[in-house]
């Protein structure tokens, strides 16, 4: 017999009963039954049921026994008594009766249990990880992430693929985030920086005549943390393509995610054709560019209904032309309650609070600004939104540009607290035409609003002509449920239009060769069109997971202070390892 296993602790069934079987593992729960022992022993596999009484030569041995100590187990298999049963358990028909239990490692005091799935505070789960991916949950979303990121690759080399890998030390560039830096050695004064993305790279590989790439790719932001971004590494399914343009690019990922999505979404429908959805069109009706399309509320422009009327704080903003009134429905909130609600949940995000019209039977408005503008505008409102008795709308003014992102966290606010949301699917969809520049107010300049490399709508010839803030780029995002989970552009592979591009945003040509030589001289040497996308593999996992924190679908995650606590990093290095880089520490006073 194997020295530590003969089976599983997830294998034995009806047709191992009356065996001599040998289970090694970790003692997941003892329980003390008036002299008899049941010890639950599990294995990544599963659990196994061991039983010892005061009769079996044993029972000294398993009287020892603590959580979570790694035992070897002999012993024969048996039918569980009847009614004793645990159909919940793949092994729960049958037991081990215990011959021999031998100690292999003892375990101290734990520090968080591993059975069940009590909360615990994040950093012990943290610095005691290795305890933490032993409990059920955590370790079945590790197993998953695996699966899922199986299935992408098979899905991608069945669309004709090939699975690339790229530098991890690269050049820095600005490609919107702080970038880690490695200083070299051999090089003194100079650095290395960790791949943001593989960007430049992937479309080097187009240059260089491959013409269907993906890649598992680690990326790596020195961004600050939050629940949906882990703080400094990610990895995507990282995507370009030659020859195509973006149909191309979404006839071959569509099938794809949603194919992912399908596998592991456990009977919850996906969407099957993906809407899409300009980018001006997603902010107009969402309030946001990755909106969660379960929510069936649109927003909707009822300036027309304010201007000139009664209610003048409205009715002033609009005489400035920038200015809007937006709506958003609310059917069933029509209660003085909820409408309360919403005014006091709006003053808590800042606002001086949220307007609000609710119909009675008969399809009478209530409320002041129903009072203000009268009855005709207000059954205008009403029949617009097409609303009826028991409903509610809710109104943010002003110029859209700044109240936007407020209307969609009302929309969404909304949506949930009449649970309109439908949290029985993945709903699918891309975003497209989004805008190739913004204006930065704090830096008083034109900034890329998005990749830099994506290829503006009208080539150079718009670059040359048109007002920057209103060039399109072909570029697109992914998003699910509210999450943007891809990003992706065609590229702009003329050097001339690279140059322009990046003059507008501030950079000049001599930069763009320093910054992005490699990519620069390439595009001299016969550059195919070419596009992409990368998709964000741990907010994919973390929706299939059915959770809202990337931290529970990550093996070794940092905490919110960008800390492992774990393995201690960041960490003090010598000075001998100062010396050999050539750095001097200029911290600040504590």
């Amino acid at each position: 017999m194997h020295r530590y296993r003969s089976h599983t602790c997830g294998a034995l069934r009806d047709a191992n009963i009356d065996q001599t079987v040998r289970l090694s593992g970790w003692c997941h729960r003892i329980r003390d039954h008036g002299g008899l022992l049941f010890i639950d022993l599990r294995d990544h596999y599963g659990l196994t049921q061991c039983v010892a009484d005061p009769d079996s030569p044993a029972f000294k041995d398993a009287e020892r026994l603590r959580a979570e100590w790694v035992v070897r187990i002999d012993g024969r298999v048996r039918r569980r008594p009847e009614g004793t049963d645990n159909p919940d358990l793949p092994t729960g028909a049958v037991e081990v009766f215990i011959n021999e239990i031998e100690v292999l490692g003892e375990a101290a005091e734990l520090p968080l249990p591993v059975f069940g799935d009590q909360e615990y505070p994040e950093d012990t789960r943290l610095k005691y990880r290795f305890l933490d991916l032993r409990r059920e949950k955590l370790h079945q979303n590790i197993m998953t992430r695996g699966a899922i990121v199986d299935s992408m690759r098979r899905r991608m080399k069945d669309q004709g693929f090939f699975e690339f890998q790229t530098p991890i030390l690269t050049a820095s560039s600005p490609e919107g985030a702080r970038d880690f830096l490695v200083p070299s050695r051999i090089h003194p004064g100079k650095f290395y920086a960790l791949p943001q993305a593989p960007q430049q790279y992937k479309q080097l590989l187009m240059m260089s005549g491959f013409d269907r790439y993906f890649q598992i790719a680690p990326c790596f932001r020195d961004e600050d943390p939050r629940a949906d971004r882990l703080p400094g590494e990610f990895y995507q399914l990282d995507v370009e393509m030659s020859f195509i343009t973006q149909e191309d690019v979404f006839e071959a990922m569509e099938p794809v995610i949603t194919g992912v999505f399908e596998d592991f979404a456990k009977g919850k429908k996906v969407t099957q054709k993906w809407p899409r959805i300009p980018f001006a069109e997603s902010i107009r009706k969402y309030g946001t560019d990755k909106p969660d399309l379960r929510n069936p509320l649109e927003m909707q422009d009822v300036s027309e209904h304010f201007r000139g009327s009664g209610f003048k704080v409205f009715a002033r903003m609009l005489e400035d032309t920038k200015n809007q009134v937006w709506a958003i429905p609310g059917p069933g909130g029509g209660s003085r309650a909820f409408c309360d609600r919403m005014n006091s949940w709006a003053q808590g995000e800042g606002q001086p609070g949220l307007g609000y019209i609710m119909w009675r039977e008969g399809g009478e408005g209530a409320g002041p600004l129903a009072n203000n503008i009268g009855a005709e505008r207000t059954e205008a409102v009403r029949a617009q939104l097409g609303l009826k008795a028991g409903d509610a709308a809710f109104f943010v003014a002003g110029d859209p540009a700044k109240f936007w992102k407020f209307a969609g966290l009302a929309r969404t606010k909304v949506g949930e607290e009449l649970n309109l949301i439908d949290k029985d699917q993945f709903a699918l969809a891309w975003i497209v035409d989004f805008p190739m520049y913004e204006y930065n107010e704090e830096d008083k300049k034109v900034d890329f609003s998005h990749n830099p490399f994506s290829m503006p709508q009208g080539g150079l010839d718009a670059l040359n002509t048109q007002d920057p803030l209103t060039i399109k780029a072909f570029q697109y995002d992914i998003a699910c449920n509210g999450y943007e989970i891809a990003s992706g552009g065609i590229r702009n592979h003329k050097p001339e239009a690279m140059v322009k591009a990046f003059e507008i945003a501030g950079y000049g040509e001599e930069t763009v060769i320093e910054r992005f030589g490699g990519m620069y001289r390439a595009f001299q040497y016969g550059a195919p069109p070419h596009g992409g996308m990368a998709a964000g593999v741990d907010r994919m996992v973390m929706l299939l997971c059915g959770t809202t924190n990337l931290r529970e679908i990550s093996l070794f995650p940092m905490n919110q202070r960008a800390e492992d606590l774990l393995m201690g990093a960041p960490s003090d290095v010598t000075p001998k390892q100062l010396r050999e880089l050539h750095i001097r520490l200029n911290l600040p006073e504590k």
